[in-house]
């Protein structure tokens, strides 16, 4: 009986080090030796500058951001902002990783204008959550606005939050005429919503959401410390993304369905411009899965999947329809600095930090590769410092990598990323925006 015992275990540690061997070589055993900073555009100590909130030091911690546009009545796109979802409370309360200890402390949204701001002197600010319950927690993880459209008409901005008792989605609205306020509008709430983690909108009320685990930290006592972790670790494919239509009168849900089941921790998603891909990043086998989408139905049919060289957390279609993707090059890094003192701690923070990595996706068109196993070992990405090609093969047939930007996590001159999460690319000004999960203020490189 032990012998047999001792053969499964011994067969299925085989198959979790053939499944899950380069992530946990690349991305947890061995420390990336990625560089101080590196920025596609140019010098990234000349390109990139990092803004703050220096008053109240709330702009910190900022999970995930999105554009919120306006569009005219000729659907000419006339202004854009950039909305961050910011929790500096992140260290007591995270529903992801942990901990569980005080969700008292409120986070906020912030409004940067991408288009008119110039980084050296313009500034976030912090919006007002009008008509918000007074007693209701906030800690926004993923977040997507619809843009204002016609004559400044108010748009839908949904958030994921993980309050104490359960996780929700905010909906609130944006008005042009308002832009230092989100008005809140209901609390939409589903037995389905069991770990949202990202909002991908597909209409002005409707949007796919990711759930990253089934196995959560609300789970009592020491299962929710040890079984979201053995999901995590395991790669378990328990993850789902799913499908919601909101009534917008009552605010119930009139349409729920199932996408995509059975993916290992899915976190970020985003919906290609043209509404046909939908891209969803498993963060545990540290690749990106591509879904075909029918626009009538938003049912999803998998495509093909890509290998990165770090963990993916969230990803950002832009207007050109490549994708960016944003994560952790070193798992054990990021663990460190989120259980490290937050700065206004007592004692303060140890400085611990996390590499972030942001690289670029575009889809090649179909090729009859005589040689596809020569073409997977061939150098891509050849311009970053710690080439993707490095870590990961080339992916045949489905996109070109390229670095955008990475960083071992450190500051110089007061301006860098630790733990990169989410990046934005905007070719109208050929800005790139970056923000950490316990990051300092918004990086911006132009």
């Amino acid at each position: 009986m032990l012998v047999r015992h001792l053969s499964a275990l011994t067969l299925a540690l085989a198959l979790l080090w053939y499944r899950s061997g380069r992530v946990l070589r690349a991305n947890v055993l061995d420390i990336p030796p990625l560089p101080q900073g590196y920025f596609q555009g140019g010098d990234w100590q000349t390109h990139c500058s990092l803004v703050t909130d220096e008053t109240q030091d709330e702009l910190r911690y900022c999970e995930d951001i999105t554009f919120w546009d306006y569009v005219d009545a000729n659907g000419t796109q006339t202004d854009r902002h950039v909305l961050l979802g910011c929790d500096p409370n992140r260290k007591a309360w995270n529903t992801v990783m942990g901990p569980l200890r005080d969700p008292a402390p409120r986070g906020h949204l912030f409004l940067y204008p991408a288009w008119t701001g110039k980084p050296a002197t313009s500034k976030p600010q912090k919006l007002k959550l009008v008509g918000y319950p007074p007693h209701h927690d906030f800690h926004p993880l993923g977040l997507e606005a619809a843009p204002s459209r016609g004559d400044g008409q108010p748009s839908n901005l949904f958030v994921v939050n993980h309050a104490r008792d359960a996780s929700t989605i905010e909906h609130f609205l944006l008005d042009p005429s308002r832009p230092d306020e989100a008005r809140y509008v209901r609390t939409l709430r589903s037995r389905w919503l069991v770990a949202p983690n990202a909002i991908a909108l597909t209409g002005p009320s409707s949007f796919y959401v990711s759930n990253d685990h089934l196995l959560t930290r609300r789970l009592p006592g020491p299962l929710g410390r040890v079984l979201p972790l053995l999901e995590t670790v395991l790669g378990l494919p328990l993850g789902w993304v799913a499908h919601f239509t909101i009534d917008e009168t009552t605010g119930s849900v009139l349409e729920h369905a199932l996408s995509a089941p059975g993916i290992p921790f899915a976190n970020g998603i985003s919906l290609s411009p043209d509404g046909r891909t939908l891209a969803v990043a498993s963060t545990s086998t540290a690749q990106l899965l591509f879904y075909t989408r029918d626009p009538s139905t938003n049912s999803l049919t998998h495509a093909h999947t890509v290998a990165l060289p770090f963990l993916p957390d969230n990803i950002r279609y832009d207007d050109t329809g490549a994708l960016l993707a944003t994560g952790h090059p070193h798992f054990p890094s990021l663990a460190a600095v989120a259980s490290s003192p937050s700065p206004s701690s007592s004692p303060p923070s140890d400085d611990a930090t996390s590499p972030s990595w942001t690289v670029s996706l575009t889809h090649l068109p179909a090729m009859n590769l005589a040689n596809p196993a020569a073409y997977a070992k061939r150098i891509y990405d050849s311009r970053a410092p710690l080439s993707a090609s490095a870590l990961v093969p080339a992916a045949p047939m489905a996109h070109d990598v390229e670095t955008v930007f990475q960083s071992d996590g450190t500051s110089t001159n007061g301006i860098g990323m630790s733990s990169s999460s989410t990046a934005l690319r905007d070719p109208m000004t050929h800005s790139v925006y970056v923000v950490g999960l316990y990051g300092e203020g918004m990086l911006i490189c132009r």
